[in-house]
């Protein structure tokens, strides 16, 4: 068995991928970050960003003010509104395609981009590029997933150097929500420091040109990202609104199915139906790896999240959690087949990237071997914050529903 410590507030381990660090009392980083969002005055870190984006309003209204990165899913309703409704800015946005879609992500963008009334530009590669990195970063990090990362990250800083808009405007900041990397109060912006070594994994695009698989640096430059004399020349900074708005996804995405109708839909391996339900396979096989990679899913990010908030307890979350990373996996099959791939080959590049704190191979299965993962309960009662609400999720559709299979493209407003 390995000591490995899990906080006694949250269902959190210290091996978290992104860095975690448990206090003397064994509290985590991010229950302590997260702590700042029922001390801070909220009105007054709204006012500093109205402050923040003034400079950057165009007067004449004939230019963009800012980009914002949106998809079909997340928060996108929700900072669109408040970059053009709150905020009063005339933004471009702009999506990265990760080609496994599901209908509800074309029709939630379709539907925001018409009412909101913004201009909007998609950036999409070539299928074969995309099976080739899914490939490539399944043997370098274990992720068929990085390439949607790396588009995700890097198309909005192309278009505002391409655009000369320097302001990009983000959601949540992940470091800071999920692990306390930073305090609001640090403003954290957008880095490629960060980009690279806590969303990529420690890669870079341009390590994957030309290693015997057929990528061409034509073909992965579209995730390259600017240098820096460009950016420089342009002015660009991306800016995180949860560093400025209490952020709550959860009431956040209530408000916005209300007001616009956004869609929402029931997910295979979590209990959040609002916040991934764009993507064919990240509520799936995704979180499969994951689990299997670090030893927790989706599911317990939202736990985390939920308990920070006042709506699950403890053993709440980790009930969860634990029935949802037990799920069966459905749409490993489909990926399976889209890329070409045998189940037993695609499972050996995925155990190469296990944890071992987390996992120990024995006579032909992987067991599990923390211990710690139900801390000292006494520990626990103590540092529990309580419960005020519940963390209730409706899958909501008013519009028309197709088969599920993967969208590269689809009708638009319908």
């Amino acid at each position: 068995m390995t000591d490995v410590q899990y906080c006694v507030r949250c269902l959190y381990p210290e091996t978290h991928p992104l860095g975690l660090v448990l206090d003397e009392k064994g509290v985590c980083s991010g229950c302590r970050i997260h702590e700042e969002k029922d001390e801070l005055d909220w009105a007054e870190r709204f006012a500093r960003l109205e402050k923040l984006v003034a400079p950057y309003r165009s007067n004449s209204g004939l230019r963009y003010d800012c980009i914002v990165p949106i998809s079909g899913g997340r928060d996108s309703y929700f900072v669109v509104e408040t970059v053009v409704r709150r905020l009063g800015l005339n933004p471009l946005l702009v999506s990265y395609n990760r080609h496994y879609n599901t209908a509800i992500s074309h029709r939630n963008i379709a539907y925001l981009r018409t009412i909101f009334d913004c201009d909007y530009l998609q950036q999409t590669l070539s299928p074969d590029t995309v099976r080739a990195l899914c490939k490539r970063t399944l043997d370098l990090c274990g992720s068929f997933h990085w390439h949607t990362i790396a588009g995700q990250t890097v198309w909005p800083v192309q278009c505002a150097v391409r655009f000369r808009v320097p302001l990009i405007i983000w959601g949540a900041h992940q470091g800071v929500d999920q692990v306390g990397m930073f305090s609001h109060l640090d403003e954290v912006e957008m880095s490629r420091w960060y980009r690279k070594n806590h969303d990529l994994m420690g890669f870079e695009p341009e390590d994957i040109v030309d290693k015997g698989d057929g990528l061409l640096e034509r073909d992965i430059a579209p995730l390259f990202y600017p240098d820096d004399a460009d950016l420089s020349a342009v002015g660009v900074r991306g800016i995180y609104l949860n560093n400025y708005i209490r952020w709550d996804t959860k009431a956040q995405h209530e408000r916005t199915i209300a007001d616009y109708g956004e869609e929402t839909a029931t997910l295979a391996r979590t209990f959040d139906r609002y916040n991934n339900v764009d993507c064919v396979h990240f509520a799936g096989i995704h979180d499969a790896i994951k689990v299997a990679k670090h030893g927790y899913g989706l599911a317990r990010d939202h736990a985390c999240r939920e308990i920070r908030l006042k709506r699950l307890t403890r053993e709440e979350g980790l009930a969860l959690a634990e029935d949802y990373e037990s799920r069966p996996v459905t749409d490993e099959k489909m990926l399976l087949d889209w890329l070409g791939m045998s189940c037993s080959d695609f499972w050996a590049r995925i155990d190469r990237h296990r944890d071992s704190r987390i996992w120990r191979r024995s006579e032909g299965d992987w067991l599990r071997i923390d211990r710690q993962i139900h801390p000292d309960p006494d520990a626990c009662a103590l540092h529990a914050i309580g419960k005020i609400a519940e963390a209730d999720f409706s899958a909501h559709s008013q519009r028309s529903s197709d088969d599920e299979s993967y969208r590269v493209f689809s009708r638009g407003y319908v």
